[in-house]
């Protein structure tokens, strides 16, 4: 079994001994998700399948009235994701790949960048925001 399972399977058991159940419902779904992708013809990484869900779950906070119960539901499972997730980058930390990458480059464009930037920030920043911020320095 994989660290990453042993950890949600560990806080499975710690978030039912303490009776949190935001916390339990997070990972049993993300459980689920790692069993469909073990039996799926096409296993992915466990931490994309966590980067996924995660966006998943942040993108459909904003479905919800602000400071509503149901957002702030959403808003505790993102939070126990982001537990399970690589460090988050700050703007200058990406601003600063960008550039090296661009200093790297022949004759950077925005397709040559994205794709050297896209695999050093996944699930750590924001890809649309790291999209604008490519375009911007160009």
């Amino acid at each position: 079994m994989s660290d990453l399972k042993e950890q949600i399977n560990d806080g499975i058991k710690a978030a039912m001994k303490a009776r949190d159940k935001t916390r339990l419902n997070a990972l049993r779904y993300v459980k689920k998700l790692f069993i469909e992708n073990d039996t799926s013809g096409s296993p992915k990484p466990e931490l994309d399948i966590i980067i996924a869900y995660a966006k998943k779950v942040k993108d459909s906070a904003s479905m919800y009235p602000d400071k509503s119960d149901a957002q702030n539901e959403i808003f505790a499972e993102y939070k126990v994701l982001q537990e399970f997730l690589p460090a988050q980058l700050d703007k200058a930390q990406v601003q600063t790949i960008i550039d090296e990458i661009k200093a790297k480059l022949d004759n950077p464009n925005m397709g040559m960048i994205m794709k050297e930037l896209q695999p050093k920030i996944k699930g750590q920043f924001d890809g649309k925001l790291a999209s604008q911020m490519v375009k911007d320095s160009l």
